[in-house]
């Protein structure tokens, strides 16, 4: 139900807490609808929570005090997170234009709110990659990985699924590891479905995807090192932000150090190998001419790591192999 008349109240009467407040409103706004919007808006206004919250931010809990100034300074806050590497810019915008659509629905108006995510990043997006992912090489994922091991163990595991199976931070993080190996003994394919985005997910949205030893070793690893009484790689007293915190940033420095930008870079090297691996050519980044000698099988196979990528779009596809060249 929406609260017209009474938006005097912390967070504009949509409660006492900040990370429940916005997905409140998104809720009203979307009249209940839209999940997968509504899902997209909501991770992405976490993400904003967090930083609200942090040492680095204003340390406010109640969206009446967010004034463009803050606003200003999230963005400033993306940009550096993007220059670091830590951050894509496509995602950066994303989470800029979350914040203002979440702002509208808390506050009825758009008088708090970033004109131009575009602008106020200062960067091109681009839908087409210009750089050679880093972490093709495996026997270099494999000294991060050790590197890793040594630290930050579950990290390390991160890392082995996002090089093996393409998945995402939050998926490799999330992912049901008991229910993962049973699928690749009984089916030799596992369907990725914990921590996906935008409600992509269960019966609807089935992610399947071949098993290699490699994807075989980073299970039995993440296992492993998975927490007692888990089924995933958090413990079950700890939470997503503590692990993000406590494990993830500290991980993403030995990174740096080991000219990795971040566990992205890893995805994006695994959707060269299956481009190579469906094609026979090297992907469009890595200088192959696969669409002019054969566009059809381009096209599969755009299809194909579109579909084990989570991607609803093949076009996104561009932005982890390259253009059609």
């Amino acid at each position: 139900m929406a609260l017209v008349g009474r938006r005097d109240g912390r967070n504009f009467g949509y409660g006492r807490q900040l990370s429940y407040a916005g997905p409140k409103a998104l809720k009203d706004l979307f009249g209940g609808g839209h999940y997968g919007t509504v899902n997209a808006h909501t991770d992405r206004w976490q993400a904003f929570v967090r930083w609200c919250r942090s040492d680095d931010g204003p340390r406010l809990n109640d969206a009446r005090q967010i004034d463009r100034q803050i606003l200003s300074d999230y963005a400033a806050h993306l940009r550096h997170l993007v220059e670091r590497g830590d951050l894509a810019i496509a995602t950066a915008q994303n989470r800029l234009s979350s914040v203002n659509r979440t702002m509208a629905a808390l506050r009825g108006d758009q008088h708090v709110k970033v004109p131009s995510p575009s602008k106020a990043l200062n960067m091109q997006r681009t839908t087409i990659r210009t750089t050679v992912p880093q972490g093709q090489d495996r026997e270099h994922v494999m000294h991060i990985v050790e590197a890793l091991s040594e630290q930050h163990p579950r990290a390390a595991a991160i890392a082995q699924l996002a090089r093996a199976t393409g998945m995402r931070l939050r998926e490799a993080i999330l992912a049901d590891l008991p229910r993962l190996q049973r699928e690749a003994e009984q089916y030799g394919k596992i369907n990725i479905q914990d921590g996906t985005k935008g409600g992509r997910s269960g019966a609807s949205a089935p992610r399947w995807i071949r098993v290699s030893d490699h994807i075989r070793e980073a299970l039995r690893f993440a296992h492993q090192v998975s927490p007692d009484s888990s089924r995933n790689l958090l413990a079950p007293d700890e939470s997503y932000l503590d692990f993000q915190r406590e494990i993830v940033r500290p991980a993403r420095d030995l990174l740096h150090k080991h000219n990795l930008k971040g566990f992205h870079e890893l995805r994006a090297a695994f959707a060269c190998e299956r481009y190579e691996q469906i094609t026979q050519h090297p992907t469009p980044i890595n200088d192959g001419h696969c669409y002019q000698l054969d566009r059809r099988l381009d096209q599969e196979a755009r299809v194909q790591i579109s579909f084990e990528l989570g991607h609803g779009r093949i076009d996104v596809v561009s932005a982890y192999i390259g253009g059609r060249t």
